[in-house]
């Protein structure tokens, strides 16, 4: 079990997908003007990732190397059509304000990554939480920066007031030039952060 969780928080923090290995940055910048859009988001490929990552493991074996790719890209169309299908039935609204952002999950780096790097050499269980860790980060990433973008840009968290009638929104948090000055600063406090849970480690090996 302890394996099977050291698999699974990498991808929170020491391998996160936008704070660390700068993966997939078009949805961070694009859907994350409000945050009810980034959690939407973020599920939709978490669960795409962990699920395409499972397919993968489990047809490893009888797949040419030669056609992976073309293959793993079939397993993750099949997957998003999935979900865009029931996005569209269920939340339509959710559905029209992702776009196009949400069938171009389809080529979202980290999700091929994910399959050609891990799942094609692990068996179904790890490469489950390697799926469930990757797009778990992805997730939390996309929702603290559209949290912090929709309270500075609109005065409001989840479509709800925080800010009172004071506040003069600073608009440049909604617009893609904001999203890329948040984004520069949170890589940079998670580099931080991970660069000193390093030395931590280094300093325990010491003694």
């Amino acid at each position: 079990m302890k394996g099977l969780w050291n698999i699974f928080k990498k991808g929170i923090i020491t391998e996160n997908p936008i704070f660390v290995l700068a993966l997939s940055l078009c949805p961070a910048l694009a859907v994350t003007s409000e945050a009810i859009n980034a959690l939407t988001m973020g599920l939709s490929v978490m669960f795409v990732i962990t699920a395409n990552n499972t397919v993968v493991s489990i047809i490893r074996k009888f797949v040419n190397p030669k056609v992976r790719v073309p293959v793993y890209i079939t397993s993750i169309a099949t997957i998003v059509t999935l979900v865009q299908l029931v996005l569209q039935a269920f939340a339509p609204e959710l559905y029209k304000a992702l776009g196009i952002y949400l069938a171009l999950i389809v080529v979202f780096a980290i999700i091929l990554a994910r399959a050609e790097v891990f799942a094609s050499k692990h068996s179904v269980v790890p490469s489950f939480f390697d799926g469930l860790g990757m797009g778990a980060g992805f997730c939390i990433a996309l929702v603290i920066i559209g949290v912090i973008r929709e309270l500075l840009g609109s005065g409001t968290v989840f479509g709800m007031h925080v800010m009172g009638s004071w506040y003069n929104p600073a608009l440049i948090m909604i617009l893609p030039p904001g999203a890329f000055i948040l984004i520069g600063y949170l890589v940079a406090i998670v580099k931080v952060y991970n660069q000193h849970q390093e030395k931590l480690k280094m300093s325990r090996g010491d003694m």
